[in-house]
């Protein structure tokens, strides 16, 4: 009898086609090949941003083997990828992650989708002192439990929006109005990630000296925030801001546009992810979105050159324009890649080694981990969305345009 967990791992296998060599009893990996393993979400509410991560972690893993591979000592390597589908659920996510060490034999992991997946797999890569770079946990929770094999090229979760409301103080200035009076709605999905940005947000609105009228949080199913926006209604903040994953996104704009509901500011969480200026231009018009990364910026590396070669890689790879998830993940094959050469072994507490001295220049930004594994060489960006383009409006110093303030 087919279960449904075989059938989900049989699943995994036809999708990905990766699998049973890596895996079979008595079957190892050639001796010119490293193997990594990755447990990402391509079923369940991550889907999409489990593919983004799946295809950034492909194209990188692409493009160093064409150019021969990754040398360590005297020797060159291909680099190959196991992947299992953990299907959006963090135990899902654990016991893949274990079947990738225990059974799968692998000795360096790449992390999955989201903050929530991160947080189950990062006990047990820790347990077995198996390194693991991540591209798509940024809950800043996950960096204060003393894990020594965990890093992480993404800024953290407490900077997503903070830029928004810095944004807001410094209109509110400009136009003599006092900070203090500026009150703020925002909407949480339930999960590590999310719950971090809200924390952030709280922060920096006590900072300022803003009021937060409204801390709801979203549905579970991310389907319907009405209740949230009828608040908005009523009380006319002058900021909205939501966090909920490439579902949540698509939902604030649709149903802003549907209850004909607008603040002055408006700002969310994986706009690109969620493809929203091209799936919904008109409801999408004005949004600030949150990004780890931008194809105007001016970041440059070895592997894939600047930020926007890597996206045009992207574009010719997959037929769409890359979301910073598909840039982050590509960026931690890259600090494998860097660490292997370095180390000058497959030893996995010297590559650790390594990759806990990283300093290296990447076409995603700069890449330098602290003593927690956090990247702290690269900021936040934060674009709007103007005449259905993603503009950079922040960090100004990057700013590709002028921000349109206010919405309403």
């Amino acid at each position: 009898m087919t279960t449904k967990r075989n059938r989900s791992f049989l699943t995994s296998l036809g999708l990905l086609g990766l699998v049973a060599l890596a895996g079979a009893p008595g079957v190892s990996a050639a001796q010119d090949t490293i193997t990594l393993g990755a447990a990402v979400s391509l079923t369940g509410k991550y889907s999409t941003n489990g593919q983004h991560t799946k295809n950034g972690y492909d194209l990188a893993v692409k493009l160093v083997n064409d150019n021969g591979g990754v040398k360590v000592g005297n020797k060159h390597y291909k680099l190959k990828v196991v992947y299992y589908d953990d299907e959006s659920t963090p135990a899902r996510g654990a016991q893949l992650a274990e079947r990738l060490i225990s059974q799968d034999h692998v000795k360096y992991m790449l992390g999955p989708y989201s903050s929530g997946l991160t947080k189950a797999m990062a006990p047990v890569t820790e347990k077995y002192h198996i390194p693991m770079v991540e591209g798509n946990g940024a809950s800043v929770s996950l960096f204060n439990k003393g894990y020594r094999y965990l890093f992480a090229t993404l800024s953290t979760t407490e900077y997503y929006l903070k830029s928004a409301l810095e944004l807001l103080d410094e209109q509110a200035k400009a136009n003599g109005k006092d900070p203090h009076t500026l009150r703020i709605a925002m909407a949480f999905e339930n999960d590590p990630f999310s719950r971090d940005i809200r924390q952030g947000v709280i922060d920096e609105a006590k900072r300022f000296g803003m009021k937060v009228v409204v801390d709801d949080k979203l549905p579970p199913e991310l389907n319907d925030m009405t209740a949230t926006l009828t608040k908005v209604r009523a009380l006319h903040p002058d900021a909205l801001l939501v966090s909920g994953h490439a579902k949540g996104a698509a939902l604030v704009v649709r149903q802003t546009h549907e209850l004909h509901i607008r603040a002055p500011m408006m700002a969310t969480t994986h706009c690109d992810s969620a493809k929203v200026a091209q799936k919904q231009p008109e409801a999408s018009e004005g949004f600030l979105c949150a990004s780890q990364w931008d194809r105007t910026l001016s970041y440059k590396g070895p592997w894939f050159g600047t930020a926007e070669q890597f996206a045009e890689r992207f574009e010719k790879a997959y037929g769409y324009a890359p979301p910073y998830q598909g840039a982050e993940s590509a960026a931690a094959v890259l600090v494998f890649v860097d660490a292997f050469q370095r180390a000058g072994s497959l030893d996995p507490q010297k590559v650790r080694d390594a990759i806990a001295a990283t300093k290296m220049q990447t076409f995603y930004g700069n890449i330098d981990f602290d003593k927690t594994g956090k990247n702290i060489a690269k900021p936040m960006v934060l674009y709007q969305i103007q005449d259905g383009q993603y503009k950079v409006v922040a960090p100004t110093r990057w700013a590709n345009a002028k921000l349109i303030y206010p919405l309403n």
